[in-house]
């Protein structure tokens, strides 16, 4: 490597030198042109010779931008030279090489008639590529000729920045139809994703009698892929044959690429075999074979084995990682490009920024943060909705909003990522507002808030926000059905449920497993075993989340003694059961007094499965032991327990202890739960109920006074109904309802009715 280095380095002196010593020449050389013994045009046509071919050197040796190609344009004004189409023109591309576009404009604006044809075509190119096509439809329609190529770089600039329409207006005026003009409104059709007319540019294209070139059928290739008329590609395929272009390097490409969207991989394996030229381009879609195969071992034995790697590469491979869920691979990936010298590109970043995100490395995606602010990326709309996505799933939606509101232009995704962060930060009202300002909304938008309702436990508002949905006419997914569906099992609203089954078997996604499962939840939740049965018996395939919502909806409706068949049931079939699997089999355990088994099922989590217990499984073993009346082995349990108790399990212990009348444990577990909690009212309450089961009742109102004297009260009991699709909340002595004053005359009147 330092030996390269030295070679470009001495390559570079070696330049530099002789662009000197030839700038030298030509200063005496336009002594002898501009001074008083000049008397030819042939030495003055030399001179402008030598200046243009000194200044075209300039623009290839970025090194001496400065000296000496500012010191030659100086030379070629006092000389007089300047307004020589040759010198003229040189200078333009020197400037525009050099990034100085003031210069160049004003050169050409001074000079404008004095450019030839060719100068006219270089400026509107340029105006195209960096955006002013303001200024390159001005220059079009002020040049005094025009010729193909004018016409093809201001069609092609037109449909590289999306203006489709009038790209496709000045096709039709074209008086040049050229296969390569007419190539570049196939090409600009795939750029703006518009298949259909690309193809039937191309059909025309062929009507008129043009011939395709290598980059026609490139282009017609991704139409086809894009517009998915695979069909028509194997028409294009026997067109390519007949031509004898199915050699050529840009078309065996595209043909990879062609064969892996149509699942023949083994046909894209044998033409990259065939080929007896590959390049980056090749070795990348080869890789994509792979990688859209799931088999990554292999796409990362193709990408090592690549003679040369490019961000393309590079990008492939981290957004496979990522899409498979291996994101700390993807990071990794990052790693080994940065240090193979390769610059990341656009989808790079996003795709890394995705993988933070998933592994809520906070500041790792920061400094992808600074790094695409170093290369000018972070105004990008795909880069910045990763951005957002990223400080949003890490829980920093403030800064999520900071780089939201810097976004100069806001996509879909971008506003979608704003209202899932601060949901996910339990900030529902930051996330309607959000919401409300979105311009527009599919899906994910709906998605977001309703769900985010339902996990900030708002149920109604995410049933309301599913009817709006309905009502603006966007068709609910999967995801939605989840959400609404568990917000229906929180409100154990059984006939919206139902409601919502009959739309899900409408659609025809009933048999999705986590549809399937969701509805088994619902069910459950809402007291129909039956239908919770029902819909479980039919499905075509379970998953452990889908077992374990079986077995723990069992065990919440009073069959508990079914819970622990259908686990063995479930451990028959395979499937591996998780922590959440455990907690429902210790819950029914508990409920059906099977101690035995539960300290069975406790054992085998982590010897048969590899499960560490959690405190919540250690709660279950508690409240197994306690219900049992097993009370002194069940404090013993807490106390030998490996990792700190929780208040619940000292809560389950003194529940037990009411129900079997044991005051003396009872008193050291509301000690305990005191400990833990100061602040919550169950203990004291557990501990009177223990001496109200005792009979005795002065210790009951020295616990009750107790409380009133540290300021505890005991939270207010809570119900609800629903009328008319609308739920109402009323707690112990409300006020606070809009109708509390008409719903306490009603309770007067029917009391004094009752009393009479």
């Amino acid at each position: 490597m330092r030996a390269r280095a030295k070679r470009v380095l001495l390559s570079r002196e070696t330049s530099s030198f002789s662009l000197l010593s030839a700038f030298k020449s030509f200063k005496k050389k336009a002594a002898i042109a501009v001074g008083p013994f000049s008397s030819t045009k042939r030495a003055f046509k030399s001179y402008a010779e030598t200046c243009a071919s000194l200044l075209r050197r300039c623009t290839a040796i970025p090194d001496l931008r400065g000296p000496l190609g500012l010191a030659l344009h100086a030379q070629a004004i006092r000389s007089g030279i300047s307004a020589d189409s040759s010198v003229s023109t040189k200078l333009l591309t020197m400037y525009s090489a050099w990034g100085c576009l003031a210069d160049r404009d004003r050169i050409f604006s001074e000079a404008f008639h004095a450019f030839d044809l060719f100068s006219f075509n270089f400026m509107i190119a340029a105006y195209c590529r960096s955006g002013h096509l303001n200024a390159a439809r001005d220059l079009f329609d002020r040049m005094p000729e025009r010729n193909a190529v004018t016409w093809t770089a201001m069609l092609d600039g037109l449909m590289k920045h999306g203006c489709v329409s009038d790209a496709v207006e000045l096709y039709k005026r074209n008086p040049f139809r050229t296969v390569i003009s007419s190539t570049a409104m196939i090409s600009g059709f795939v750029h703006n994703e518009l298949y259909y007319e690309a193809l039937i540019t191309s059909r025309s294209m062929l009507a008129s009698g043009l011939m395709p070139n290598e980059v026609t059928f490139t282009c017609v290739i991704k139409a086809c892929i894009g517009g998915g008329e695979f069909g028509l590609a194997e028409s294009v395929l026997g067109l390519i044959v007949k031509t004898n272009f199915e050699q050529h390097l840009s078309v065996r490409n595209s043909l990879i690429t062609l064969f892996l969207r149509m699942d023949n991989v083994c046909l894209a394996r044998r033409v990259f075999d065939e080929m007896e030229e590959k390049d980056v381009v090749s070795w990348t879609a080869i890789l994509d074979v792979y990688a859209e195969m799931g088999d990554l071992k292999e796409a990362h034995r193709i990408l090592d084995e690549m003679p040369k790697r490019n961000e393309v590469s590079w990008s492939t491979m981290i957004a496979r990682y990522d899409q498979n869920g291996d994101a700390s691979e993807a990071i990794r990936m990052f790693a080994l490009m940065l240090s193979d010298g390769c610059r990341p590109n656009i989808s790079c970043f996003s795709s890394v920024l995705s993988a933070s995100a998933n592994l809520k490395y906070m500041l790792f995606g920061a400094g992808i943060h600074c790094h695409a602010l170093k290369v000018g990326f972070d105004s990008n709309v795909f880069v910045a909705s990763s951005l957002v996505n990223m400080y949003s799933k890490c829980g920093k939606s403030d800064d999520a909003h900071l780089v939201f509101d810097l976004l100069p232009e806001k996509n879909i995704v971008s506003w979608n990522s704003m209202v899932t962060g601060y949901s996910n930060d339990g900030r529902m009202e930051k996330a309607e507002q959000i919401f409300g300002r979105m311009p527009a909304r599919n899906i994910a938008s709906w998605n977001a808030i309703i769900s985010g309702y339902a996990q900030n436990g708002h149920y109604a508002k995410a049933l309301e926000a599913f009817d709006a949905m309905l009502v603006s006419g966007q068709t609910a997914s999967q995801v939605t059905f989840s959400s609404v569906l568990h917000a229906c099992a929180s409100l154990s609203w059984l006939e919206k449920g139902k409601y919502l089954h009959s739309k899900v078997v409408k659609l025809g996604i009933q048999n999705d497993v986590f549809m399937g499962t969701a509805l088994v939840d619902m069910y459950a939740k809402s007291g129909d075993i039956e239908s919770c049965k029902r819909v479980f018996s039919r499905m075509p395939e379970k998953n452990e989340v889908s077992w374990t919502a079986m077995i723990q909806g069992l065990a919440d409706n009073g069959l508990a003694q079914e819970s622990i068949p259908l686990f063995e049931e479930m451990r028959v079939t395979e499937t591996i059961p998780t922590e959440y699997t455990f907690l429902s089999v210790l819950l029914a355990c508990a409920r059906c007094g099977l101690v035995d088994k539960a300290l069975h099922y406790f054992e085998s989590m982590q010897t048969l499965y590899g499960i560490s217990p959690e405190e919540k499984h250690y709660t279950c073993m508690v409240d197994v032991l306690a219900r049992a009346g097993h009370l002194r082995e069940a404090e013993e349990f807490l106390g030998v327990m490996p990792i700190k108790a929780e208040a619940n399990g000292w809560a389950a212990l003194l529940s037990a202890c009411s129900t079997y009348q044991n005051e003396e444990i009872g008193e050291r577990a509301a000690k305990k739960l005191h400990e833990l909690e100061k602040e919550n009212a169950a203990g004291y309450v557990l501990l009177s109920n223990v001496y109200a089961s005792s009979g005795k009742w002065k210790d009951v109102a020295r616990v009750r006074t107790l409380m009133r004297g540290i300021g505890i009260k005991k939270g207010g009991g809570c119900s609800w109904i629903q009328t008319r699709d609308q739920f109402h909340t009323f707690f112990s002595w409300d006020v606070k309802h809009q109708m509390s004053s008409e719903i306490y005359e009603i309770l007067v009147l029917l009391m004094w009715e009752l009393s009479a």
